[in-house]
Protein backbone atom coordinates (compact mmCIF):
# COMPACT_ATOMS: atom_id res chain seq x y z
CA UNK A 1 0.00 0.00 0.00
CA UNK A 2 1.15 3.42 -0.84
CA UNK A 3 1.63 6.66 1.41
CA UNK A 4 -1.04 8.17 -0.65
CA UNK A 5 -3.77 5.00 0.01
CA UNK A 6 -2.71 4.10 3.99
CA UNK A 7 -5.08 5.59 6.74
CA UNK A 8 -3.68 7.21 9.06
CA UNK A 9 -5.25 6.22 12.86
CA UNK A 10 -3.19 8.45 14.90
CA UNK A 11 -3.09 11.96 15.57
CA UNK A 12 -0.05 13.87 17.02
CA UNK A 13 -0.23 15.85 19.60
CA UNK A 14 1.55 19.12 20.50
CA UNK A 15 3.81 17.31 22.88
CA UNK A 16 4.68 14.98 20.41
CA UNK A 17 2.91 11.97 21.51
CA UNK A 18 1.24 10.15 19.17
CA UNK A 19 -1.93 8.51 19.72
CA UNK A 20 -3.58 5.82 18.65
CA UNK A 21 -7.37 6.87 17.86
CA UNK A 22 -8.28 3.02 17.60
CA UNK A 23 -6.94 1.78 20.52
CA UNK A 24 -5.24 5.04 22.88
CA UNK A 25 -2.31 3.96 25.46
CA UNK A 26 -2.19 5.77 28.88
CA UNK A 27 1.72 6.47 27.36
CA UNK A 28 0.66 8.43 24.77
CA UNK A 29 -1.97 10.66 26.95
CA UNK A 30 -0.15 14.21 28.81
CA UNK A 31 -2.28 16.49 30.39
CA UNK A 32 -0.91 19.50 28.21
CA UNK A 33 -2.31 17.86 25.30
CA UNK A 34 -5.77 17.44 26.90
CA UNK A 35 -5.47 20.74 27.86
CA UNK A 36 -4.78 22.21 25.09
CA UNK A 37 -7.27 20.27 23.53
CA UNK A 38 -10.15 21.00 25.24
CA UNK A 39 -9.32 24.57 25.70
CA UNK A 40 -9.79 25.09 22.23
CA UNK A 41 -13.19 23.23 21.98
CA UNK A 42 -16.35 24.90 21.77
CA UNK A 43 -19.86 23.82 24.10
CA UNK A 44 -22.76 24.63 22.30
CA UNK A 45 -21.28 23.74 19.20
CA UNK A 46 -20.20 27.58 19.45
CA UNK A 47 -23.61 29.33 20.18
CA UNK A 48 -22.93 30.71 23.12
CA UNK A 49 -22.65 34.39 23.89
CA UNK A 50 -19.61 36.12 24.45
CA UNK A 51 -15.92 37.32 22.53
CA UNK A 52 -14.92 33.85 23.55
CA UNK A 53 -16.98 30.45 22.91
CA UNK A 54 -17.10 28.47 25.78
CA UNK A 55 -14.42 25.89 26.03
CA UNK A 56 -15.19 22.18 27.73
CA UNK A 57 -11.98 23.12 29.81
CA UNK A 58 -14.02 25.70 31.55
CA UNK A 59 -17.31 23.54 31.68
CA UNK A 60 -14.84 21.09 33.19
CA UNK A 61 -13.75 23.27 35.89
CA UNK A 62 -17.15 24.25 37.00
CA UNK A 63 -18.21 20.66 36.97
CA UNK A 64 -15.48 20.01 39.60
CA UNK A 65 -16.57 22.63 41.52
CA UNK A 66 -20.19 21.55 41.64
CA UNK A 67 -18.95 18.11 42.37
CA UNK A 68 -16.97 19.55 45.35
CA UNK A 69 -20.13 21.82 46.63
CA UNK A 70 -22.24 18.80 46.63
CA UNK A 71 -19.82 16.27 48.47
CA UNK A 72 -17.85 18.55 50.56
CA UNK A 73 -16.01 15.35 51.31
CA UNK A 74 -15.15 14.68 48.20
CA UNK A 75 -11.99 12.35 47.38
CA UNK A 76 -8.81 14.14 45.21
CA UNK A 77 -9.73 10.47 43.07
CA UNK A 78 -13.09 11.80 42.51
CA UNK A 79 -12.91 15.46 42.36
CA UNK A 80 -9.84 14.24 39.82
CA UNK A 81 -12.40 12.46 37.72
CA UNK A 82 -14.42 15.04 37.83
CA UNK A 83 -12.22 17.18 36.34
CA UNK A 84 -11.04 14.66 33.55
CA UNK A 85 -15.11 13.57 32.80
CA UNK A 86 -14.81 15.08 29.39
CA UNK A 87 -11.14 14.99 28.52
CA UNK A 88 -11.61 12.46 25.83
CA UNK A 89 -12.91 15.79 23.76
CA UNK A 90 -9.44 16.50 23.02
CA UNK A 91 -9.35 14.51 20.51
CA UNK A 92 -13.21 13.46 19.73
CA UNK A 93 -14.48 17.05 19.99
CA UNK A 94 -17.71 18.22 22.14
CA UNK A 95 -20.86 16.42 20.18
CA UNK A 96 -23.95 17.43 21.34
CA UNK A 97 -25.96 14.71 23.17
CA UNK A 98 -29.04 14.40 20.49
CA UNK A 99 -25.70 13.61 17.64
CA UNK A 100 -24.03 11.44 20.11
CA UNK A 101 -27.38 9.57 20.04
CA UNK A 102 -27.73 9.32 16.56
CA UNK A 103 -24.24 7.86 16.32
CA UNK A 104 -24.93 4.90 18.55
CA UNK A 105 -22.95 2.48 20.82
CA UNK A 106 -19.39 2.67 17.93
CA UNK A 107 -18.86 6.03 19.06
CA UNK A 108 -19.70 5.49 23.13
CA UNK A 109 -17.40 2.65 23.03
CA UNK A 110 -14.60 4.63 21.46
CA UNK A 111 -15.23 7.38 23.83
CA UNK A 112 -15.11 4.93 26.99
CA UNK A 113 -11.71 3.24 25.29
CA UNK A 114 -9.88 6.93 25.54
CA UNK A 115 -11.57 7.59 28.87
CA UNK A 116 -9.76 4.67 30.66
CA UNK A 117 -6.69 5.39 29.58
CA UNK A 118 -6.86 8.74 30.51
CA UNK A 119 -7.74 7.36 33.53
CA UNK A 120 -5.12 4.81 33.80
CA UNK A 121 -2.86 7.62 32.94
CA UNK A 122 -2.99 9.71 35.80
CA UNK A 123 -3.30 6.66 38.71
CA UNK A 124 -7.44 7.16 38.68
CA UNK A 125 -9.69 3.39 38.54
CA UNK A 126 -9.87 3.01 34.89
CA UNK A 127 -13.73 3.41 35.42
CA UNK A 128 -15.49 5.34 37.74
CA UNK A 129 -18.18 3.35 40.35
CA UNK A 130 -22.23 3.96 39.99
CA UNK A 131 -22.00 6.19 42.16
CA UNK A 132 -19.29 8.29 41.47
CA UNK A 133 -20.52 8.11 37.84
CA UNK A 134 -24.32 9.47 39.23
CA UNK A 135 -22.74 12.46 40.98
CA UNK A 136 -20.30 13.82 38.04
CA UNK A 137 -23.01 13.34 36.09
CA UNK A 138 -25.41 15.49 38.12
CA UNK A 139 -23.30 17.83 38.29
CA UNK A 140 -22.59 17.72 34.57
CA UNK A 141 -26.22 18.37 34.02
CA UNK A 142 -26.16 20.91 36.63
CA UNK A 143 -23.63 22.75 34.88
CA UNK A 144 -25.30 22.50 31.46
CA UNK A 145 -28.69 23.89 32.92
CA UNK A 146 -26.73 27.49 33.58
CA UNK A 147 -25.03 27.16 30.76
CA UNK A 148 -28.10 26.60 28.53
CA UNK A 149 -30.03 30.04 31.07
CA UNK A 150 -26.58 31.96 30.94
CA UNK A 151 -24.84 30.86 27.32
CA UNK A 152 -27.05 29.55 25.16
CA UNK A 153 -30.36 31.61 24.84
CA UNK A 154 -32.23 29.44 26.67
CA UNK A 155 -35.39 30.79 29.12
CA UNK A 156 -35.75 29.28 31.70
CA UNK A 157 -39.01 28.12 30.85
CA UNK A 158 -37.27 26.17 28.27
CA UNK A 159 -34.53 25.09 29.86
CA UNK A 160 -37.13 23.22 32.70
CA UNK A 161 -38.11 21.12 29.61
CA UNK A 162 -35.22 19.65 28.77
CA UNK A 163 -32.84 19.79 31.67
CA UNK A 164 -33.41 18.95 35.22
CA UNK A 165 -33.41 22.13 37.62
CA UNK A 166 -30.31 22.22 39.33
CA UNK A 167 -30.99 20.99 43.03
CA UNK A 168 -29.56 21.67 46.60
CA UNK A 169 -26.52 23.73 45.34
CA UNK A 170 -25.08 26.18 47.70
CA UNK A 171 -25.64 30.28 47.37
CA UNK A 172 -21.74 30.22 46.61
CA UNK A 173 -21.80 27.99 43.76
CA UNK A 174 -24.92 29.59 42.29
CA UNK A 175 -23.64 32.78 42.17
CA UNK A 176 -21.01 31.82 40.58
CA UNK A 177 -23.05 29.82 37.53
CA UNK A 178 -24.96 32.53 37.20
CA UNK A 179 -21.84 35.30 36.93
CA UNK A 180 -19.97 32.53 34.00
CA UNK A 181 -18.76 34.23 31.53
CA UNK A 182 -16.26 32.54 28.99
CA UNK A 183 -12.42 32.75 29.19
CA UNK A 184 -9.99 32.89 26.21
CA UNK A 185 -8.36 29.88 25.61
CA UNK A 186 -5.33 30.83 27.26
CA UNK A 187 -7.02 31.38 30.21
CA UNK A 188 -9.37 28.58 29.89
CA UNK A 189 -5.59 26.04 29.29
CA UNK A 190 -4.06 27.81 32.21
CA UNK A 191 -6.92 27.80 34.86
CA UNK A 192 -7.18 23.69 33.45
CA UNK A 193 -3.62 22.88 34.10
CA UNK A 194 -3.33 24.84 37.45
CA UNK A 195 -6.74 23.09 38.81
CA UNK A 196 -4.96 19.50 38.11
CA UNK A 197 -1.96 20.32 39.47
CA UNK A 198 -3.81 21.84 42.81
CA UNK A 199 -5.35 18.09 42.79
CA UNK A 200 -2.94 15.81 41.92
CA UNK A 201 -0.35 16.79 44.71
CA UNK A 202 -3.75 15.53 46.39
CA UNK A 203 -3.61 12.08 44.99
Amino acid sequence: MSKHTQKRAWQRMLSGRRLDLLDPSPVDVEISDIARGIACVARWNGQTKGDHAFSVAEHSLIVADICVDMLPTISPKLEMMALLHDASEYVIGDMISPFKNALGLDYRQFEDRLETAIHIRFGLPARPTTQEKKLIKQADLACAYYEATQLAGFSVEEADKFFDRPQNLSKTIITKLEAMQPLSVRQAEAAFLSRFAQINVRL
